[in-house]
């Protein structure tokens, strides 16, 4: 059975690092430089986006959609609604993949046609080296599941309200695991290591655990418990995170971006997108 991404022609609305993520995520893969397309208002990501990708870029959006069999609508929430409403064309012709944070599938139809064949999607920025991570709804598509799992994992959200939660987790996920190599690594300088030993150390930590974790299919809580070995040093140290509110501070984390991703849910606002 071939590929459903073959022979298919992707255009990318707005150009920012989420597109730019996937974009080279899929050149990466061995997708065609020549059927792949992106516009952007801003000139400055166009030509960022230009030099990184060696992909053409056009300040019409319409031109990133006239030919593409696939379109990614990559703006800023608050911008959605007027970016789809100045479109030309059949909008019933190409599939539709949002990767907006909280605009529901009622919306974009509302600004599309009721017909329109749409994806909500929700991938992260390590996709662009084909460790991202993508909630999407509904499974209507092997189109849009095809294009995520070129960069990564994927995972089918049986109701769209999860998507939030996607949001929460995996969306703004990467920043919070960047946050805390920095903080490990600052750590490390602290106790007198090497500022590039402590950083090579905390990234590799931090990615080590994360493959045993996945490749060996056991719940963190049990890797934890081997490492934690009764008045030892790791027991030491998870005795002070939990008194940190470590837990306590992940839980607020992605509440918080959930709740948010939920709050953009309303009509749009202009300036009031996610930064």
């Amino acid at each position: 059975m071939g590929n459903p991404l073959d022979d298919k022609k992707i255009g990318f609305i707005g150009a920012g690092a989420m597109a730019e993520a996937l974009a080279g995520a899929l050149l990466a893969s061995g997708f065609p430089k020549d059927r792949l397309a992106a516009s952007d208002p801003d000139p400055a990501r166009r030509e960022i986006f230009e030099a990184r990708l060696g992909i053409s870029t056009s300040e019409d959006n319409n031109d990133a959609v006239a030919e593409s069999d696939i379109v990614v609508i990559a703006v800023k929430p608050d911008r959605v609604r007027s970016t789809l409403a100045r479109l030309k064309g059949d909008p019933e012709r190409p599939l539709w993949i949002s990767i907006a944070a909280g605009v529901t599938l009622d919306r974009l139809k509302a600004a599309l046609s009721a017909s329109a064949r749409i994806v909500r999607a929700m991938p992260n920025t390590p996709a662009q080296v084909h460790a991202g991570a993508t909630g999407f709804c509904p499974s209507s598509t092997a189109t849009a599941r095809a294009l995520f799992e070129s960069v990564g994992t994927v995972w089918q959200a049986p109701s769209e309200d999860l998507l939030d939660a996607v949001t929460g987790v995996s969306g703004s996920g990467p920043a919070y695991v960047f946050v805390f190599i920095e903080a490990l690594a600052d750590a490390g300088v602290c106790q007198g290591l090497p500022r590039d030993a402590a950083h090579a150390l905390a990234c590799q930590t931090v990615f080590g655990a994360a493959k045993l974790v996945i490749e060996s299919g056991t719940h963190p809580a049990l890797l934890k418990d081997r490492v934690a070995s009764p008045g030892g040093t790791t027991i030491a140290g998870l005795e002070r995170l939990e008194a940190g509110g470590l837990r306590a501070a992940i839980f607020q984390a992605v509440e918080g971006a959930t709740q948010r991703s939920r709050s953009l849910r309303g009509p749009d606002q202009p300036g009031k997108g996610p930064r």
